[in-house]
């Protein structure tokens, strides 16, 4: 070893040294890829926004090159041309502010979460009905694409159409064909306003139930495992066994039944 570092001209110390990376980075890098968990269509300029508001001192391009290296950076040029073509002449509104919700099938919910996969990301999306709670369709999917979204909505309407669906802005459901798969089956279409993820509160608890309760604890190993196990918690454990405060401390599955059978 002694001949191959004076051969390389380096000194052995250095040649045996493996950098570690830095606490605060490693815990930054935590932090994004729990927010960009969250909000899956984020670029890295929202992203870094969301970490200012709380408390880290951080740039854009600090937090674009962490982005990069887990491979979370959204191509951002596509979506905004896509989301530009469909805000232009049709303004959407947010039509659950101050809205009672009364009845199953008043309005279903629906979002995006990514998953960790060995050392790269899967995509989930989830419908939702906000009166029962129920899962209405769930896909979970390797690319981020348009049938990610629309799959479940066609599966969805088999047994039953709301009569509003809200979500946020991203172009998987502001897209012309899923628009107007709303609209054939006379559904309202209701949007969260841009830089405010809470006003899709009821998905985002529902997407943080799934993480905290089944995503975060497991080591996926394939999309099929993946699919497996959050099938299996959404349909055995959240329907059955996870009572909601807004239902009564009742289950979903004890809720429907209690006020539908």
């Amino acid at each position: 070893m002694r001949d191959i570092c004076g051969t390389l001209g380096v000194n052995r110390g250095s040649f045996y040294y493996h950098p570690q990376e830095d606490p605060s980075e490693a815990l930054l890098r935590s932090e994004i890829e729990k927010l960009a968990g969250r909000y899956p269509r984020y670029g890295y300029r929202r992203i870094t926004q969301l970490l200012q508001r709380q408390g880290y001192s951080v740039g854009t391009r600090r937090v674009a090159r962490l982005m990069k290296e887990s491979h979370l950076l959204v191509s951002v040029k596509r979506m905004c041309q896509t989301t530009r073509s469909l805000q232009g002449e049709k303004p959407w509104d947010n039509r659950l502010e101050n809205l009672a919700i009364s009845h199953q099938d008043q309005v279903w919910v629906a979002d995006i979460t990514y998953i960790r996969l060995k050392g790269r990301f899967i995509y989930l999306c989830l419908l939702m009905d906000v009166f029962t709670r129920m899962i209405k369709a769930w896909q979970l999917s390797q690319h981020l694409n348009q049938s990610l979204t629309l799959t479940p909505l066609k599966e969805a309407f088999c047994h039953s159409v709301p009569e509003i669906h809200h979500s946020d802005q991203g172009v998987q459901y502001l897209s012309k064909v899923y628009v107007s798969t709303l609209e054939a089956h006379g559904v309202k279409i209701s949007v969260a306003h841009r830089g405010r993820p809470w006003e899709n509160g009821y998905a985002e608890r529902l997407i943080r139930t799934l993480k905290e309760e089944e995503v975060n604890i497991n080591d996926y190993q394939s999309i099929t495992e993946a699919r497996d196990r959050i099938g299996h918690f959404i349909t055995q454990v959240y329907h059955l066994k996870c009572p909601h405060s807004a239902l009564g401390y009742l289950t979903p599955m004890e809720f429907q039944r209690q006020n539908f059978s």
